[in-house]
């Protein structure tokens, strides 16, 4: 997601914000209606205030008096309860819509390719999915009663003005539509704003997510820059602060001065109605005039409740259009219209096809020229290169059900790009990658999942317990599961040893474990999950000599019956492959077993050379 100016702030139609509430109808129904009756019952309270002014007090009737000022409060008291019943349904509607909304972005999000994580700050993510979400609490919660409570009453308090004094209810009214005038130009600006609000938090909420991470605190530490990171927290902080002020300063002197007018009103009421007693035009009672200046106070609380809605909703749309902005994000790698299960029994067959791959191609809609001109044509997804070079070209690798194909070569050759195109996590631009003979961009995702595990070179665990992280692999697994997929990864011993064994917390990132007990910790899990098709890339680049003999035995006894692919640094491990493949700039350039590529003395032979024996500096 780029970052964009003030004036980029996406346009939300007011519609697509409505279409939230729909599968809320008939709790809306019920609100309007409750509203509705609230409104009706608070406007009889001036009507009992004039009775009591015209009628009770002056005829001395005791009883009267008591009756009414007895329906005024009983009116108060139904007032506030209806307030309550609207206030609480209207936060059950608000706060579905805000779950809603939240999954919605959280299940996009989840959807959306590995590559599009590798080029978003995580703390743009995190904003997206929280304070985004959460700016506009207030607008789904408190809204939707708001604008229904402020038209209603205003309804509700004109007609009874009109039925009071319809010649002082004209000049009272006609005051209104002026007031709020001042509401779209003030709801433009306060969405610039909004929109550069968010961003800024969203800077800093990276800044907090990068820099306060274990990883960010060691860097920072170890490289003295405590003080450089500080500074740019200020500056951000500092930023965010400014357009805060200037958010909560924009239109105040407008809406100050227009709720003084409204104010004034009941003033000029007095003075006309005074001009009436005076000259004898159309006399009103004393108890109409106060009635009617009690009803009139109630039209100032609607009036500035519907300016503080149209502020609300101006600065709550720029919040709204980063979220639909989330939501509209093209899907690169998804399940395809039709996509059935992968359903593998026992052993499968792994084979690239022609495949051609580079990064800055991905997801990008088919019918390149360039991309048509670098290879075979008739395959699918072809994509608009963008100018960068290919990662894979042309690959053509077959793995028979049961076998193990060791994949070497250099940093940058295109190892790990054929592991993720395996387990699809990205889609190749042409080609085709299949198990068993079907595409896997034919297949479900989580079917897919199911099929292929991958052991990636960077570990993962979450800040749970040792249990937990391995019952992510599988939920219904039981402890005997977890105690034999941890055996088979050489780190049964380790956790036991722990002070609460597996219901140990292994910390962020699981940071309380050295680099290979977590690399042993992900492969139990993957062990644990059981896949017909292994593929480890670099899975025991974080072990030690002594620790990586014990993991590649429990790694070959796990592939024993299962198709493995190993993508390997250390070519220690992958002697006894049953066909090795040499990357080299994203084409094979060898394939064979140890012993006849080593005689061949090509690439990797030259690989073994320097394995075997390193330079000393």
């Amino acid at each position: 997601m780029r970052n964009k100016s003030s004036e980029d702030v996406p346009a939300v139609p007011v519609r697509r914000v409505a279409g939230l509430f729909v599968g809320y109808r008939r709790r809306l129904v019920g609100l309007v209606a409750l509203v509705v009756l609230q409104a009706g019952v608070s406007v009889s309270a001036p009507f009992l205030l004039r009775e009591i002014l015209d009628r009770a007090i002056p005829a001395r009737d005791v009883p009267l008096l008591s009756l009414l000022a007895l329906g005024m409060l009983a009116s108060a008291a139904g007032t506030a309860v209806l307030s309550a019943v609207t206030n609480r349904l209207s936060n059950v509607i608000g706060q579905g819509i805000m779950h809603d909304v939240r999954v919605a972005v959280y299940g996009q999000l989840q959807r959306m390719s590995l590559g599009w994580f590798t080029k978003t700050r995580a703390g743009d993510t995190l904003s997206r999915i929280t304070s985004d979400i959460a700016g506009v609490d207030a607008v789904l919660t408190n809204t939707v009663t708001a604008m229904v409570q402020s038209g209603v009453s205003a309804l509700a308090v004109a007609v009874a003005l009109v039925v009071l004094n319809w010649q002082l209810a004209l000049v009272a009214l006609v005051v209104v539509p002026g007031m709020l005038l001042l509401t779209p130009r003030l709801g433009r600006r306060r969405r610039a704003v909004a929109g550069s609000r968010q961003r800024r938090m969203s800077g800093l909420t990276s800044l907090i997510t990068e820099s306060l991470s274990v990883s960010g605190i060691l860097l920072a530490k170890t490289m003295g820059n405590r003080d450089e990171l500080r500074d740019r927290f200020a500056a951000e902080s500092r930023e965010v602060s400014r357009l805060e002020i200037a958010a909560s300063m924009m239109g105040r002197w407008s809406t100050a001065s227009r709720r003084a007018s409204l104010v004034a009103v009941p003033a000029v009421v007095y003075w006309l109605a005074g001009v009436q007693f005076a000259h004898g035009i159309h006399p009103s009672t004393l108890g109409t005039v106060v009635a009617f200046t009690s009803m009139l106070n109630r039209l100032v609380a609607p009036i500035g409740t519907m300016q503080g809605i149209g502020a609300g909703v101006s600065t709550s749309m720029a919040l709204f259009g980063r979220i639909f902005e989330v939501l509209d994000l093209p899907v690169e790698v998804a399940d395809a219209p039709g996509a059935t299960p992968l359903r593998v029994t026992g052993r499968a067959e792994v084979a690239l096809r022609d495949v051609w791959f580079r990064y800055d191609g991905h997801g990008t809609s088919a019918g390149n020229d360039e991309a048509s001109n670098d290879g075979g044509a008739g395959n699918r997804g072809v994509a608009s290169g963008g100018g960068g070079g290919w990662t894979l070209r042309g690959i053509d690798l077959t793995v028979p059900a049961g076998r193990r194909l060791a994949i070497v070569g250099a940093t940058g050759s295109g190892k790990t790009s054929v592991a993720y195109l395996i387990a699809r996590l990205y889609d190749p631009q042409r080609g085709t990658v299949t198990i068993d003979g079907t595409d896997v961009r034919d297949v479900t995702l989580d079917s897919l999942a199911g099929v292929v595990g991958l052991v990636s070179q960077e570990t993962y665990l979450f800040h749970d317990t040792v249990a937990a992280n391995l019952r992510f692999a599988r939920p219904d697994a039981t402890d005997a599961d977890l105690v034999a997929a941890c055996r088979a990864a050489r780190i049964h011993d380790a956790v036991a040893a722990l002070p609460d064994g597996y219901d140990t917390v292994v910390g962020e990132r699981g940071f309380r474990f050295s680099g290979g007990e977590r690399q042993r910790l992900a492969i139990a899990r993957v062990l644990l999950r059981d896949p017909p098709v292994l593929v480890l890339d670099e899975a025991t680049s974080a072990l030690d000599t002594g620790t990586e003999r014990e993991v590649q035995l429990a790694l070959e006894v796990a592939a024993a019956g299962r198709t493995t692919i190993a993508i390997a640094h250390r070519l220690s491990t992958v002697r006894d492959a049953d066909e090795i493949v040499v990357l080299d700039a994203g084409t094979v350039v060898e394939r064979g077993r140890h012993a006849d590529l080593v005689a061949a003395g090509g690439r990797y032979a030259s690989l073994v050379a320097v394995a075997d024996h390193p330079a000393v500096p």
